[in-house]
C-alpha cells in the first residue's frame, strides 16, 4: 500500500520505519526541513516505561494548587479565551481518581514496556547510535510524604511486571554515586532499572536516513495544509500546495494534529502543554548523573547524553506559545545544581521549549479513526521518546492487518466518542 505519513517526529519516523519494513511504499511529510526537529528536539532523554504515568491522578487538583505556589513551579497555567483549553482541563479533571489512574497508567505502562522492548529489537537490528545508555531512572525523593506514596506506584509496577527497587539514601547513592555531594537534599528514592537512557533528536534523524535507505521518501519543509476526503474516506493530503495521493494516511503531528483533523469532524482532545530543557555540557564527569534522576519535587529530570546533561521538565499550559520563559529556566538550574552542583557548567546551558501533545488521561491515540483510510499516532505527552517504537510497531501492524503483539484497543480514539 502508498501510505503517507504526517510529520517527522520520533512517533512518525518510527510509524514510517515499521510500516516500510512490512513492505509499504512510505512517504513522510513535515514542515521542518529536517527530521525531530520540533518536540522530539530537546527532550529530557528519557526512555521510562517504569515511569509512564498519567498526569491526572488522585490528589492532583490540590497538588497543582500548591505547584503553582512554589517558586520553583512544576507547573503554570496561563488562562487562554481558548474553550478547548477548559474543555481538556475538565477532562482531567474526570480522570483525578483512584480508579482511572490505575486504568490509565496500566496501560500507559504495558505500551511503555512493549515500546521499550522494540526499541532494544530495532537497536540491534539496524546498529544505531544515538548517546543510549542502559542504566536506569532513579525517582529522587526529597520528604517523607513522596516515600509515604511509593506503594501506591509500586502496585501497578507489580501488576504489570515492572523491576524496581525502593532505596534509602545511601542505596540512592550506591546507584547515582554524585549524590553523595548534596545527599542532605533527600531522603530516598525508587529506582527502574529496566529504564534507558538516549538522545531523541540523534536517534530520529539516523532512523530517518536508515528509513530514506529502505526506500522512505522524505518531503521535508512542505506545509501540511489539509486532509483530501470525500465519501467517509481520506484520500491524500495536501501540503505546499501539491496534492499527494494514498492509500492510507498516518497523522503523527503531535500537538497540531488537532486543528488539521478539525475540518473533518475530529474532535481530537491533545492539547499542547509546553515543556523547557536545558543542554549543557558536563564539568566534572564524576559530579554528573551516570543515567537519568527525576527530581520528584519540581518535577524534573537530569539526564547524561555523552559529554552533555540534558535537564528537562515543568508542565506550562498557554496554547501553542513558543517564547522561552526565565522563571522556568530557574527551575531547571536550580534542580540541577541542587542535586549535582559541580555536574555541569550552567553558564554554557541551550535553552529549549516544546509542546508535548496530551491527551486529558495521559494515553495516546493510535489506530484507526472514523474517516476511512485515516489512522492516529498522536497524543503521547511526555512520553512520545519512550513510547514511539512500540507506537510505530503497533500501528504498523494494525495497518498491514496483523495482529499486534499487545492489548490495543484501548489506545483508540473511540474512547472519547465524540465529533464535533
Amino acid at each position: 500500500m502508498k501510505i503517507i505519513v504526517l510529520g517527522a517526529g520520533v512517533v512518525g519516523t518510527t510509524t514510517a520505519y515499521y510500516l516500510a519494513r512490512a513492505g509499504h511504499q512510505v512517504d513522510v511529510i513535515d514542515r521542518q526541513p529536517a527530521a525531530g526537529m520540533e518536540t522530539s528536539f530537546a527532550n529530557a532523554g528519557q526512555v521510562s516505561p517504569g515511569y509512564s504515568a498519567p498526569w491526572a491522578g488522585p490528589g492532583i487538583p490540590l497538588k497543582a494548587m500548591k505547584w503553582m505556589l512554589m517558586t520553583h513551579r512544576p507547573l503554570v497555567i496561563r488562562p487562554l479565551l481558548d474553550p478547548f483549553m477548559w474543555r481538556w482541563m475538565a477532562l482531567m479533571l474526570r480522570n483525578c481518581s483512584e480508579a482511572a489512574y490505575q486504568v490509565n497508567k496500566s496501560r500507559m505502562v504495558r505500551l511503555a514496556e512493549y515500546a521499550r522492548d522494540c526499541l532494544r529489537a530495532l537497536r540491534e537490528e539496524t546498529g544505531i547510535a544515538y548517546d543510549a545508555r542502559q542504566r536506569g531512572t532513579l525517582q529522587l525523593f526529597r520528604t517523607q510524604k513522596q516515600l509515604d506514596h511509593v506503594p501506591e506506584d509500586t502496585r501497578v509496577l507489580d501488576a504489570g511486571g515492572v523491576a524496581y527497587e525502593v532505596l534509602d539514601r545511601a542505596g540512592c547513592i550506591a546507584a547515582e554515586p554524585a549524590l553523595a555531594r548534596s545527599a542532605g537534599k533527600f531522603l530516598g528514592g525508587l529506582r527502574l532499572p529496566g529504564d534507558e537512557t538516549g538522545d531523541a533528536h540523534q536517534f530520529t534523524q539516523r532512523l530517518a536516513a536508515i528509513a530514506a535507505g529502505m526506500g522512505v521518501v522524505f518531503h521535508y519543509g512542505a506545509t501540511i495544509e489539509r486532509l483530501l476526503a470525500e465519501g467517509g474516506r481520506v484520500s491524500g493530503v495536501q501540503a505546499g500546495g501539491i496534492a499527494h495521493t494514498a492509500d492510507r494516511v498516518v497523522v503523527a503531528m503531535g500537538s497540531f494534529s488537532r486543528r488539521l483533523l478539525a475540518p473533518l469532524g475530529i474532535d481530537l482532545p491533545v492539547y499542547p502543554v509546553k515543556g523547557y530543557s536545558l543542554t549543557v555540557p558536563i564539568a566534572d564527569p564524576a559530579g554528573a548523573p551516570v543515567s537519568t534522576v527525576m527530581d520528584e519535587t519540581y518535577k524534573v529530570a537530569i539526564t547524561r547524553l555523552g559529554e552533555r546533561m540534558r535537564i528537562g521538565g515543568t508542565a506550562e499550559l498557554a496554547g501553542f506559545s513558543a517564547v522561552l520563559s526565565e522563571p522556568r529556566r530557574a527551575t531547571l538550574a536550580f534542580s540541577a545544581h541542587d542535586l549535582f552542583p559541580d555536574g555541569c557548567d550552567l553558564a554554557k546551558a541551550q535553552f529549549w521549549t516544546g509542546l508535548r501533545p496530551m491527551t486529558p488521561d495521559g494515553t495516546p491515540l493510535i489506530g484507526a479513526t472514523p474517516i476511512e483510510g485515516l489512522f492516529l499516532n498522536t497524543g503521547h505527552g511526555t512520553l512520545g521518546w519512550t513510547m514511539s517504537c512500540g507506537s510505530g510497531r503497533l500501528l504498523a501492524d494494525l495497518i498491514s492487518g496483523r495482529a499486534p503483539d499487545i492489548a490495543y484497543e484501548d489506545f483508540a480514539i473511540g474512547r472519547y466518542a465524540r465529533l464535533v
